[in-house]
């Protein structure tokens, strides 16, 4: 998947503007770099286009996850992009179905497996066949 394709389907699915999904796009994979191991980030950035891998960045020198749960990751996201926390989890979500469309779904599955259970409600969608944004 291309680049515009992928803020195009974040876009649509968050019922937001291109515009407003990059910044959304970019807070939350920001987010989601820090809360993978190192390794799993860069295996996620090889398969996204480039201006998503350079924004997908481990932290340096450290190959630990920051352990955080669903509710500080949604508030990460919403304070990054300037947004509410209703806007926020809508984000979170539609990055999440668009990442599942945009790598190959062994990879989705190393990435959600290193998330807690009280992360399931912004991944399911992503993992339901046919995915969209559940409200």
């Amino acid at each position: 998947m291309n680049y515009e394709t992928f803020v195009d389907q974040v876009a649509l699915r968050a019922r937001t503007s291109p515009e407003r999904a990059v910044e959304l796009t970019r807070a939350t994979l920001e987010t989601l770099a820090e809360r993978l191991t190192g390794g799993e980030v860069l295996d996620l950035a090889a398969q996204l286009p480039k201006p998503l891998q350079r924004v997908l960045k481990p932290h340096p020198g450290t190959e630990a996850a920051d352990r955080f749960g669903a509710a500080e990751f949604i508030a990460r996201v919403g304070q990054r992009a300037g947004v509410d926390g209703n806007t926020a989890r809508d984000a979170v979500r539609a990055v999440f179905i668009t990442l599942r469309e945009a790598v190959t779904g062994g990879e989705f599955a190393d990435v959600v497996v290193q998330m807690p259970r009280d992360y399931r409600d912004m991944v399911e969608p992503a993992l339901a066949p046919n995915a969209a944004l559940r409200r």
